[in-house]
């Protein structure tokens, strides 16, 4: 493309220079007239006599000579001279009276082609810088501006629909107010939902694009709503902030490929509840390991003459009755080494039997019993597994309980406890996931997650959600409900054995064929056997949520 300022002439087709014209004096422009040529005389080559315009001329003396010398035509006439014109008269303009008439006639050029090709390549030049500069001001220019937030001033109205699940709405209102003061532009509605049937009710909005912008997830839902996720974009969290910030277990259970799809606002699992007047009156302590469990439960267990349990030493062994048995079970097989996506082995094996034996040969819990979150409130059960939320459903049911919570028994050189938590996301099709994920980050600052919890503290609960953030433990590590959750999240590990999501999906297909397998040993079919049925079940349904 030609230079717009550069006037050199391009050097393929620039006519030729013409030369000079003598130095004589040009004729006049115009036609020129044509001339005449003289006629030439005829030679009689036999007569000695020559005729000229018809009379009889005798030959010269000096004829001889002229016969050797050729006859030259005079030369034609000088052109007419040029005569300049008049002088214009005075009421001519200064200039004119000023010029001198040329001295002769202009040299005329024949027009140069480059000029129109440069003239061209210049318009084309500029319509192309145009567009180019209307593409930046549209797709870079103008959206920078339009996401330029001052404080105080309103800028284009961004609306969010939020659905929660446990916070009502009168806790999320204060943390949004406070949000939206620093962002007028944003309108942020938070709807409660109920947990029945919730993911697919969650996923049917989604696919008729009705959803909310903003939704919280179970932590093992991921494989279920892959395609609803949207990404967390870097500048909110990038990947290393992101380990740096939340405990491994959501560094695992979050991610997808590079990037991760949602954020914690809490941490939860499994803690081992005790009551504190039984264990005093027996004079024991809270065990740490599996075997003190097994041991302490034996003790604590008081029968009646007919041997029926009046109090049960710890609810374990059955899936009637104990409401948090999957998770139990899962934690059981992850402390024994077992691969819960082919749980085929000895290991798996162990791990089941151990469960059912505080039923099938120590007794001391059956499934006569009522639930075991029921019985522990109402002081017939001396210990119990449950996750932190169980701590306002205990106090509910019986305000005056005097119990502990305290981390899950372990194996011998084992140190994995459980994790069951749910998330934030962004769905993917929101016109604002950029808007979403700034809220997200909000809710997830150190500053916010305290008011949280102080808010819950506040209305008369007596836990709040425990922090999801490393670096927030401490505050936390003495409390005597939430402490055990957050010292023990830094060894969680999770899988499809969480309790009570009621998503009729990943987890509650695969609970399924191990409650069959628990019931089978009950029943006393060989634990291994149960299992290996179980196995070609829990192998479909990952296959069919794309997990190997």
């Amino acid at each position: 493309m030609p230079d717009p300022k550069d006037n050199t002439p391009p050097a393929l087709g620039q006519p030729s220079i013409s030369p000079q014209l003598p130095s004589q004096e040009k004729p006049a422009l115009g036609k020129p007239e044509p001339v005449v040529e003289p006629e030439l005389p005829t030679l009689d080559m036999k007569s000695t006599s020559r005729t000229i315009g018809g009379q009889s001329i005798q030959p010269d003396p000096m004829s001889s000579l002229e016969k050797e010398k050729p006859f030259v035509p005079p030369p034609p006439p000088p052109p007419p001279r040029y005569v300049p014109p008049p002088p214009p008269p005075a009421s001519s303009t200064v200039a004119s009276q000023t010029a001198p008439p040329p001295a002769e006639s202009p040299q005329v050029t024949p027009p140069k082609r480059s000029g129109n090709i440069k003239k061209f390549f210049m318009i084309a030049a500029a319509a192309i810088g145009l567009s180019a500069l209307a593409f930046l001001i549209v797709r870079v220019v103008l959206p920078r501006i339009q996401s330029i937030k001052v404080p105080g001033l309103p800028g284009k109205e961004i609306a969010l629909t939020y659905w929660g699940l446990w916070e009502p709405n009168a806790v999320m209102q204060d943390v949004i107010d406070e949000y939206v003061l620093d962002h007028p532009n944003v309108k942020i509605e938070y709807v409660q939902q109920s947990h029945k049937d919730y993911r697919e009710r969650l996923q049917s909005a989604l696919a008729r694009g009705e959803g909310p912008d903003i939704f919280r997830f179970h932590n093992t839902w991921v494989p279920m709503l892959n395609d609803d996720l949207d990404a967390v974009p870097a500048d909110v969290y990038s990947a290393g902030d992101f380990q740096e910030t939340f405990y491994p277990t959501a560094a695992r259970d979050l991610r997808r490929g590079a990037s991760f799809v949602g954020i914690p606002l809490e941490t939860d699992g499994l803690a081992l509840f005790y009551n504190k007047e039984i264990f005093k009156t027996a004079g024991k302590i809270p065990p740490t390991t599996w075997e003190d469990l097994r041991k302490t439960a034996f003790d604590l267990t008081i029968r009646d003459s007919q041997g029926r349990i009046q109090r049960a030493g710890v609810a374990l062994g059955t899936t009637g009755n104990v409401d948090h048995w999957p998770d139990i079970l899962g934690l059981m097989m992850l402390q024994n080494g077992a691969n819960l996506s082919d749980p085929t082995d000895k290991l798996a094996a162990d791990a089941l039997l151990f469960y059912t034996i505080f039923v099938r040969s120590d007794k001391v819990w059956d499934a006569t019993l009522p639930g075991s979150t029921q019985a522990f409130a109402s002081g017939d059960v001396a210990m119990y597994f449950g996750p932190s939320w169980r701590v306002l459903d205990i106090k509910a049911l019986n305000p005056d309980l005097d119990f502990a919570v305290i981390p899950v028994p372990q194996l011998p050189k084992s140190d994995i406890t459980w994790a069951s938590y749910w998330v934030e996301g962004v769905s993917a099709q929101s016109e604002n996931t950029k808007d979403a994920w700034e809220f997200l980050k909000f809710l997830s600052s150190k500053e916010t997650l305290e008011k949280f919890y102080a808010s819950a503290v506040k209305s008369g609960r007596m836990i709040g959600e425990p922090y999801s953030r490393k670096d927030m433990r401490e505050l936390l590590a003495d409390d005597p409900a939430a402490g055990a959750y957050v010292n023990q999240a830094s060894n969680a590990q999770s899988w499809y054995l969480s309790s009570l999501t009621h998503d009729n999906g990943i987890n509650d297909r695969i609970i399924k064929y191990f409650e069959d397998a628990v019931n089978a040993v009950n029943q006393r079919t060989d634990p291994e056997q149960a299992l290996s049925t179980a196995a070609e079940g829990v192998s479909q349904v990952l296959t069919q949520y794309g997990i190997k």
